[in-house]
């Protein structure tokens, strides 16, 4: 098996580790509001539910460059237990073997994981799907894929040598054009500034095991692919280690976690989480310059 076999094969059974385990959590999760911060707090409705309506795509070539060529053959909103699929039909008449993965994937404007890899030997076809995550897709609460995103990654099966990145690629469903996806923006407004907005939409302590997460929504509204991280992080004044960099096109909005490590607040004797402090730490996606590093922001819970 090849290096990018194997990352393959470690990525699925990843997948599958995890899709147990929160299958062993249950479906209900025990939640802890925020009550506040040093940021103005904007309350309002939502929900959430998994992508379910039946909406398909016509075929079509998303991708022809350098004897290469990609059709979009089909789309199943539940294609698996791991997300909705598109069929894809991938055509290598270059004399090189090849791996090609998503990168950049968006549903209905939100930031969504894709579990994708592909291998084609040189001159050989492959008939494969990239699958868009259904925790993601049930977090921003999409039922109706309307529009999808993503860029292909093309690379040398052997060397790892990129051979193309190809522009954004959008996929349109024949879903009704006058819908309109809403998203669930209630919370506490932790960031509202330069064209961000990051609200935090309570604590998750029981569907992750590395620890106790805080749900977050986020906004970009600049023109600059970002990735926001968090930096001097502390739980109930403790310093604590945690798990988050999230990844946010131009124009796209995401809902992700910030994941406090269980060690850590076990280390320092948290059981329960009444105050954190942190602050963002905002780059561009593609030359690391910094965009923003927010003040400290306290964030209280019930």
């Amino acid at each position: 098996m090849g290096v990018p076999s194997m990352k393959k094969f470690l990525l699925v059974l990843l997948v599958v580790m995890t899709a147990i385990c929160l299958a062993a959590c249950g479906g209900s999760s025990n939640t802890s509001n925020p009550t506040g911060s040093s940021a103005q707090s904007e309350p309002s409705a939502g929900g959430s539910s998994s992508a379910s309506k039946r909406v398909s795509i016509q075929e079509e070539v998303i991708f022809d460059q350098n004897d290469i060529k990609v059709t979009a053959k089909s789309l199943d909103p539940t294609g698996s237990i791991f997300g909705a699929t598109v069929a894809v039909l991938i055509e290598n008449n270059s004399s090189k073997n090849i791996t090609v993965q998503a990168r950049n994937s968006a549903v209905n404007g939100v930031m969504v994981d894709t579990l994708f890899s592909c291998d084609v030997t040189a001159g050989k076809k492959a008939n494969d799907a990239i699958t868009f995550s259904a925790s993601d897709l049930k977090r921003a609460g999409i039922e109706v894929i309307k529009e999808i995103q993503f860029q292909l990654h093309f690379f040398n099966a052997e060397s790892w040598d990129t051979i193309v990145d190809s522009d954004p690629i959008i996929i349109t469903t024949d879903a009704d054009p006058s819908f309109v996806q809403e998203y669930d923006d209630s919370g506490v407004v932790l960031l509202d500034t330069k064209g961000f907005r990051i609200v935090a939409q309570g604590l998750d302590k029981t569907s992750s095991i590395l620890g106790t997460e805080l749900l977050l929504y986020i906004e970009n509204n600049t023109d600059n692919n970002v990735t926001i991280q968090v930096r001097d992080v502390s739980v109930n004044g403790f310093m604590v280690g945690t798990i988050f960099s999230c990844d946010v096109l131009a124009g796209k909005k995401a809902f992700d976690d910030i994941t406090f490590m269980k060690s850590d607040l076990e280390k320092n004797s948290i059981k329960d989480i009444n105050e954190v402090e942190l602050l963002f730490h905002i780059f561009d996606a593609n030359s690391w310059n910094t965009i923003l590093d927010s003040e400290p922001i306290t964030i209280t819970f019930e």
